[in-house]
């Protein structure tokens, strides 16, 4: 998969350790969400539907997921 077309973000938290995921969106293709290991970013891309994304930020705003990382 060519990535060209797809502008990546990635939280500013990760600035000073790097250690982060970027979120990518392609113009013209409003269905789907790509994610990415910001360190490796000629690896793997994911694919997932907004609404798919739209649940997991809701889950991470709840507190859902805090377990994982304490």
């Amino acid at each position: 998969m060519s990535t060209d077309r797809i502008t990546w973000i990635k939280a500013t938290a990760s600035a000073s350790s790097g250690d982060c995921v970027e979120f990518g969106t392609e113009a013209g293709n409003q269905a789907v969400v790509y994610l990415r290991d910001s360190k490796n970013t000629q690896g793997p891309v994911l694919t997932f539907k907004r609404s798919q994304i739209a649940a997991f930020l809701d889950g991470a705003k709840k507190n859902e997921f805090d377990h994982l990382i304490d």
